[in-house]
C-alpha cells in the first residue's frame, strides 16, 4: 500500500494535520482521536512526500514504550528501517546529545546516570556527611527540592534567598549535591534535561548546527511538558522553526509533578503564525460516554476548546450506583464484573479506576473472595506497599519481639539515627549469642557497647516499642493499629514527601479501616483464644502472598485514574465519586487544582469504550471514623438524562432525575428482608443499623452496627432481628 492510499484512509482533520506545510503547528488531539496515528503518518509524509531525510527529523515522546511503538509504525509505513530518525524520550535524547558533546557540556566522557534510587542514596550520604538529621531533613524532600529547581531551569546561584532558614539549608544542600555530582561525573534525570538545555543555550555554533540538522521537531503529549523541556524545544526549533506539537489541554493531569498546562498557551504566543488543527472524532467510546465527557470538561475555564464526537453507536446509559458504604460499593463492582464474565467477556477488558491507591484494598479483597484474577496496574497490591509493610512490622514487633525481619525493617524507619553500622553490630551480637536481634539490642544497651549517640537512639527505639505494647494491650485491634501508626512517627515522616507522602498516609489510614473491618467480622468468632492481632497479621501475610494474577494470566485491572491515561477498556468502573475523595480536599484549597481534578475525571470517563459505571458510598470509614460524604460535584455536572441509577440484585433501574435516592437497595435479594440502613432490634445487643447482608437461604448473614456493641455479623435465621 503506498502512502497516498494510507493518507486517503485518514479522516479530514487527521489528513489536514499530516499534510500541513512546513512551520509551527499545534494539533489539539482529543481522547481516542488517533494522535499517534497522526504523528506516525506526519513523519512518513515528511520523509516520503516532502523528501525530508530521516536524520533531519526528531520525534520526542514521554515513554520508551511509546517511542518504540512509534518507530515500529513508521517503519511499517515506509517499508524500510527508520535508523536515521532521532526518536525517543526527552531524557533519552538529552542523554544522546550529552554523550556526543560531553566535554563541551563540562562532563567527563565516562559520566554515569543516577536513577531515582541512586540519587536518593547519594542524598542520604550527603546528609550524613553534614551531620544533618534525616528526621528534620528527609532525603525525599531534599530530592524533590533539587529536582524541582532543575525542572524550572534554576542552578543554585540563580536562586534568590528570602531569609527563610529552611530555604537557606535546602539551597546549601543543592549546592553541595551539585559539587559531589560534578566531582564524581554523575548526572541525575533532571540534570540530563537542564545540562542539555545549557549545552545548546551557551554554545551558539552547536545550537546552529542542531537547528540546521533537525528541520522538523515533533512532540507527543505536549501538555505534559515542564518548563525546562519547553525551553529546550524552543532552542532546538528556533523562533520560526518547524515545531509540530500534539497535545490535549483537557488531559493535562500531571501538574503535581511539574507539567505546565500553560505551555500550550505559551506555544500559541511564542509561535503566532502556527497552524491549529483539532482532532475531535473519537474512535473509542459510545456517544453517551463522549457526551458526558464533553459536558463535564466544559466547566473548566481557559480551554482551547474542542468537542468529541463519534460515528459509532449511542450506547448504553452510564450507570450510577449509590452504595450504602464502601463494602457495598466493592461488592457491587465485583458482582457486575462476575456478570460481565458470565456473558463471555474477557477479564482484561474490565478495569476498576479510583482516585487514591488506598481504595484498592476492598476491591482486591472482594476479587480474591470471588476467585477473579486481578492485577494492580502500575503499582503494588495494598499489603505489598512499603508503608503498609512498615506499619505491619511495628504490629508484628508488638506481638512478637523475636521477629528479626520486623525489627530490621523498622529499627530506623522513620530515621532515628540507627545506621547500617549499628544494625551490623546487632547482627553480629545476635549471631554470636544465638539470640534474636531484640535480645541482642537489650544486652548491648545494658553493656553500653555502642557510641553514645547510637546507644541513645537504640534505647529510645526499644522503649518506644515497649511503651506501645503496654499502652495498646487492653484496647481493640483498630485502636491498636491507629495508635501504633501515630506513635511510630510514620505519618509526620511521610508528610514531608509531598504528594507521594500523602498517598502513603492515605494507605496507612486505610490500614486502620482494614483492622476495624477485620474486628467487625472476626472479633466474636475467635473460639481458639488466639489474640485478634495475631489473626489479622496472619491474614495480611496471606493476602500479600499469591492472590494477584501472574503476568501471563488474563486479569481484571485495578488502577488509579492517573495510571489509566493512554489505556482503554470495554467495561470501566469509576469508584469513590465523592466530595473530599474525588475531587480531593486539597483541590478545593489550591488554585488550579480543581480544574486538574476535573480533567482527571474526564480522562477516566474517556477510558471507557462500551460501558461506564460510576459508584459512590453514602457512608465511608476513613481512618477509623465514619464519614458521610456528598456525591461528587463531577457527577452533578453530568446531565441526568445520560445517567441511570441502578440497584443491586433486584435489577431495578430508573433514569436519574435528581440526586440519587437516600439509600440504595444494596447487597440484598428479596429473601434477606433487611436492607442497608434499616434500624433493627436484637434481644441481646439492643438497637442498631443494618450495614450489609450476604449469602442465600438459610446461610444469609447480616452485619449490624449496634449502638452499644459495635458492628457484628449475625446469622439471619437465628438472630431474631426485629424491625424498628
Amino acid at each position: 500500500m503506498d502512502l497516498t492510499t494510507i493518507i486517503d484512509a485518514l479522516n479530514d482533520a487527521q489528513r489536514e494535520a499530516v499534510t500541513l506545510p512546513a512551520g509551527s503547528a499545534l494539533v489539539l488531539a482529543g481522547a481516542g482521536s488517533g494522535k499517534t496515528r497522526v504523528l506516525v503518518h506526519r513523519i512518513a509524509w515528511l520523509a516520503q512526500v516532502e523528501a525530508v531525510p530521516l536524520h533531519r527529523l526528531m520525534a520526542v515522546t514521554f515513554t520508551n514504550k511509546a517511542a518504540a511503538e512509534m518507530r515500529g509504525r513508521v517503519e511499517a509505513l515506509l517499508h524500510h528501517s527508520a535508523r536515521g530518525l532521532w526518536i525517543g524520550t526527552f531524557h533519552g535524547l538529552a542523554h544522546r546529545l550529552l554523550r556526543r558533546h560531553a566535554e563541551t557540556a563540562g562532563l567527563p566522557e565516562t559520566f554515569q546516570i543516577l536513577d531515582a534510587d541512586d540519587q536518593y542514596r547519594l542524598i542520604r550520604r550527603l546528609l550524613k556527611s553534614l551531620n544533618l538529621d534525616e528526621g528534620r531533613w528527609p532525603p525525599r524532600q531534599v530530592q524533590w527540592y533539587i529536582n524541582g529547581q532543575k525542572d524550572e531551569g534554576r542552578r543554585p546561584k540563580a536562586i534568590v534567598e528570602t531569609g527563610d532558614p529552611f530555604q537557606h539549608q535546602m539551597l546549601q544542600l543543592y549546592t553541595a549535591y551539585e559539587a559531589i555530582c560534578q566531582r564524581s561525573g554523575l548526572v541525575d534525570f533532571a540534570e540530563l534535561l537542564l545540562r542539555a538545555h545549557e549545552l545548546l543555550r551557551d554554545h551558539a555554533e552547536l545550537l546552529s548546527h542542531y537547528q540546521e540538522r533537525f528541520h522538523h521537531v515533533l512532540v507527543d503529549e505536549f501538555q505534559d511538558t515542564n518548563t525546562i523541556q519547553y525551553a529546550w524545544l524552543r532552542l532546538l526549533s528556533g523562533e520560526s522553526g518547524n515545531l509540530f506539537v500534539v497535545g490535549d489541554d483537557d488531559q493535562s493531569i500531571y501538574g503535581w509533578r511539574g507539567a505546565k498546562i500553560e505551555n500550550l498557551h505559551r506555544f500559541r504566543r511564542d509561535y503566532p503564525d502556527h497552524r491549529l488543527v483539532r482532532l475531535e472524532q473519537n474512535y473509542r467510546s459510545t456517544a453517551t460516554i463522549l457526551n458526558a465527557a464533553n459536558v463535564l470538561i466544559a466547566n473548566n475555564e481557559n480551554r482551547l476548546g474542542k468537542k468529541l464526537w463519534t460515528e459509532g453507536t449511542q450506547g448504553e446509559p452510564i450507570s450510577l450506583y449509590a452504595a450504602f458504604n464502601e463494602q457495598d460499593e466493592a461488592y457491587f463492582v465485583v458482582e457486575r464484573i462476575k456478570q460481565w464474565l458470565e456473558q463471555g467477556h474477557l477479564r482484561s477488558d474490565a478495569a476498576i479506576l479510583y482516585r487514591s491507591n488506598a481504595q484498592s484494598r476492598l476491591f482486591e479483597e472482594k476479587l480474591i473472595q470471588a476467585g477473579i484474577p486481578y492485577r494492580v496496574y502500575g503499582g503494588l497490591r495494598f499489603f505489598d506497599r512499603a508503608e503498609i509493610k512498615d506499619a505491619l512490622a511495628y504490629l508484628r514487633l508488638i506481638a512478637n519481639r523475636d521477629d528479626d525481619a520486623s525489627f530490621e525493617r523498622v529499627v530506623n524507619a522513620p530515621p532515628r539515627g540507627i545506621g547500617a553500622r549499628t544494625v551490623e553490630i546487632l547482627r553480629e551480637a545476635a549471631r554470636s549469642r544465638q539470640q534474636p536481634l531484640w535480645r541482642a539490642a537489650e544486652n548491648i544497651c545494658e553493656t553500653k557497647a555502642l557510641p553514645a549517640r547510637a546507644l541513645n537512639a537504640l534505647k529510645q527505639f526499644l522503649q518506644l516499642v515497649d511503651a506501645m505494647e503496654t499502652d495498646v494491650r487492653e484496647i481493640g485491634l483498630s485502636e491498636q493499629s491507629k495508635q501504633i501508626i501515630e506513635r511510630s512517627g510514620l505519618i509526620p515522616h511521610y508528610q514531608k514527601e509531598g504528594e507521594k507522602g500523602e498517598t502513603r498516609i492515605d494507605n496507612l489510614k486505610e490500614l486502620v479501616n482494614a483492622t476495624r473491618q477485620f474486628e467487625y467480622e472476626h472479633g466474636d468468632s475467635n473460639e481458639e483464644g488466639i489474640p485478634i492481632l495475631h489473626l489479622f497479621l496472619a491474614q495480611a501475610a496471606l493476602e500479600a502472598g499469591d492472590a494477584q494474577a501472574d503476568e501471563a494470566e488474563e486479569y481484571v485491572q485495578l488502577m488509579t485514574m492517573h495510571s489509566a491515561k493512554g489505556l482503554e477498556f470495554k467495561l470501566v468502573f469509576m469508584a469513590g465519586m465523592e466530595e473530599g475523595l474525588f475531587p480531593g480536599e486539597r483541590s478545593l484549597e489550591e488554585v488550579g487544582r480543581l480544574e486538574e481534578e476535573r480533567r482527571l475525571c474526564y480522562v477516566g470517563i474517556t477510558r471507557a469504550m462500551q460501558q461506564l459505571h460510576f459508584t459512590f458510598a453514602e457512608s465511608r470509614r476513613r481512618y477509623g471514623r465514619e464519614t458521610y460524604p456528598k456525591m461528587s460535584r463531577f457527577l452533578r455536572e453530568i446531565p441526568p438524562e445520560l445517567l441511570q441509577e441502578v440497584r443491586m440484585r433486584a435489577h431495578v433501574s430508573r433514569p436519574v432525575t435528581a440526586a440519587p435516592a437516600a439509600r440504595p437497595t444494596g447487597l440484598l435479594d428479596d429473601s434477606c428482608g433487611f436492607p442497608p440502613g434499616q434500624r433493627v432490634m436484637h434481644n441481646k445487643f439492643g438497637e442498631g443499623v443494618v450495614l450489609q447482608c450476604e449469602g442465600d437461604g438459610s446461610q444469609i448473614r447480616v452485619q449490624v452496627n449496634f449502638e452499644k456493641g459495635g458492628a457484628k455479623w449475625l446469622m439471619a435465621s437465628y438472630a431474631n432481628l426485629q424491625v424498628v
